[in-house]
């Protein structure tokens, strides 16, 4: 939204009173011209408040270069180089508005022209297997959503709703299940949203309820990615980093095993806080069963009936026997980007197909390809230079390894995973800053790199404080007619959420993951 002063003057100002040309003037007894005088005085320092950004950062960059220690301190050369442009990257993340793959981009390419790192792995993590592995589950999605199977396991579910909690319990289940079919939380906001209004064309005069329902979606969708590996970028790059460094990341079946169960507990446990945050003890009791499953369909976009054709049946049939693939790797031994791609084409393919390839390809968002690409290189160039172990030694030396020892460290990486969406507002980023620097820390305090990484991913899913925090919250922002959250709504939630999922967070750390393949030792 913008405020009035942005706004264009109303069309009847110009039909009724044309505006004033400006008067020509020269310079003779009435004085200067106008641009001598008042118009152009301010141009000048607004030229240097341009400059003056960049000036401080380069000298604070400059700075941060002689500070460092050199190579008698355990800091390699290489190590110096690239915690200076690491350091930059950061600071654009942050205090600008540049574009994330833009800044990533350009920080492997000042690394590689430094001669810290060889070109062919600039170039080859584009084309690596995780880069496909996302593409094909690109196409996969388009074919499914082509053929409507994620808004009609929706409406399916919803229409089964007897009271207000049990539709929003519903419709977290069907949120949590749709992490399984569609990659990355904006394409699966994108799909819940005209169910949302559906939802609120079948709701009318309960205002709360609505507006309650408009905060539990984006709130479902961010907290339950962490249930597969595709569910966002961010968990592909805590993969790559890791097998960067310790020649083994964690595979489908391994990351749905541990990521699901806290996706469907700490979606449940946010929804029921919506709920209790936003609406009435009798709104949550009022009784729904005049919604029925065929007025919903037929509110939805593309749906025309509640259950799913023959397409649909196939597309569901065709990512089910992927995902069972990608679960049993280590039965067949084909590799999960492999499989992807075979799902793929088989979701493309001429006459039998959902989607034609070209069309499906369109969908995938190249710009985060490239970023994570280029933060992969990044963290990869952050552990091979030695810049992220000297570090590390740096703040954890004089750490003792004991137990009580790795729960404060466990705590500390999860509550600075939570928090850190104040300072880096992309997922992605927040993954490619913090695990390059928690996977050697977790090697100096002799914990398991993979069981730390994977809880400071799974914290990092909290980004609920503002709107501009994540892509998915800002779709539900601004509904316009239709009633939605507010921003002090969103505000109250983060203040319970964000401890509430911290301390889940670290149960599953320290209680749970380690019987489901991540100790933490």
């Amino acid at each position: 939204m913008t405020d009035d002063c942005d706004r264009d003057p109303p069309l009847t100002y110009y039909a009724t009173t044309p505006p004033p040309r400006p008067v020509a003037r020269t310079s003779s007894a009435l004085g200067p011209p106008a641009s001598a005088t008042g118009d152009a005085r301010p141009a000048r320092p607004r030229r240097l408040r341009a400059l003056l950004g960049p000036a401080a950062a380069a000298t604070a960059l400059i700075l941060l270069y002689v500070l460092l220690p050199g190579p008698e301190s355990g800091l390699p050369a290489e190590g110096r180089i690239t915690l200076v442009v690491f350091a930059a990257a950061v600071a654009a993340w942050t205090c600008t508005r540049w574009d994330d793959a833009f800044v990533a981009l350009t920080a492997a390419l000042s690394l590689t022209l430094i001669g810290v790192l060889q070109s062919d792995d600039l170039f080859g993590a584009l084309g690596g297997e995780v880069i496909w592995l996302l593409i094909a589950a690109f196409v996969l999605a388009a074919g499914l959503t082509q053929a409507g199977v994620p808004a009609r396991i929706a409406v399916l579910l919803l229409a089964r709703a007897r009271t207000v909690r049990g539709l929003v319990h519903l419709l977290t289940l069907a949120l949590v299940v749709s992490a399984l079919l569609v990659p990355a939380t904006s394409g699966r906001a994108a799909l819940a949203l005209p169910v949302f209004l559906a939802l609120a064309k079948a709701l009318p005069e309960r205002e709360r309820v609505i507006r309650a329902l408009s905060l539990v979606i984006p709130t479902v969708i961010l907290l339950s990615a962490v249930a597969t590996l595709t569910g966002a970028g961010a968990h592909l790059i805590t993969v790559e980093v890791l097998r960067a460094a310790t020649g083994t990341g964690i595979g489908f079946g391994a990351w749905l095993l541990a990521g699901l169960p806290l996706a469907v507990v700490s979606s449940h446990l946010a929804a029921e806080l919506v709920l209790l945050l936003m609406t009435r003890r009798a709104d949550r009791r009022i009784r729904l069963d005049d919604i029925g499953a065929a007025e919903l369909a037929a509110s939805v976009p593309g749906q025309t009936a509640p259950g799913l054709d023959k397409r649909g049946k196939l597309s569901l049939a065709i990512t089910a026997v992927v995902v069972l693939a990608w679960c049993t790797q280590d039965l067949h031994g084909v590799q999960p980007a492999v499989v992807a791609l075979i799902g793929a084409l088989a979701v493309a393919a001429p006459r039998i197909g959902m989607v034609s390839l070209g069309a499906a390809l369109r969908t995938v968002p190249w710009s985060l390809l490239i970023f994570m690409s280029a933060t992969a290189v990044l963290g990869a160039a952050l552990l091979d230079s030695g810049a992220a172990g000297w570090l590390t030694a740096a703040a954890l030396g004089g750490l003792a390894t004991d137990g009580d020892s790795a729960l404060v460290f466990l705590i500390v990486v999860v509550l600075i995973s939570v928090a850190a969406h104040l300072v880096l507002q992309s997922r992605s980023a927040r993954s490619s800053v913090l695990i390059p620097l928690l996977v050697p820390a977790a090697g100096v305090l002799g914990l398991n790199p993979a069981a730390i990484a994977f809880a400071s991913t799974a914290a990092a899913g909290f980004c609920h404080t503002l709107p501009s925090s994540a892509k998915p919250v800002a779709m539900f922002a601004d509904l316009g007619e239709t009633p939605g959250f507010e921003r002090r709504d969103l505000l109250r939630l983060s203040i319970f959420l964000a401890p509430l999922l911290a301390a889940l967070v670290t149960a599953f750390a320290w209680f749970v993951w380690p019987y489901l393949g991540f100790p933490l030792r």
